[in-house]
């Protein structure tokens, strides 16, 4: 299964993620099938590669948690139901 999920990087305490999407059982700082986008906590800087994570989202990919609240918050998950409404 195909998950989207968050990849740390950075120096010690100035974590940044970014966000990948990753076979479910890889480790978490494994080789991603794909980057997605950018997440920095400490500034709350977050790039999105919205077409990319909307692809990946109607594939069947399943999103973390922390993930599913960034695109919750950037209305990625509105762009999904209006591409899917429109025939």
């Amino acid at each position: 299964m195909v998950k989207l999920r968050l990849k740390r990087f950075g120096k010690k305490r100035e974590a940044s993620y970014r966000i990948v999407a990753i076979n479910s059982r890889d480790r978490r700082d494994g080789r991603p099938l794909e980057e997605l986008g950018f997440y920095n906590p400490r500034t709350d800087e977050v790039k999105l590669d919205v077409p990319g994570i909307i692809r990946r989202l109607q594939q069947g990919a399943q999103p973390s948690e922390t993930v599913r609240s960034i695109l919750r918050k950037a209305n990625v998950f509105e762009q999904i139901s209006a591409t899917t409404a429109q025939p």
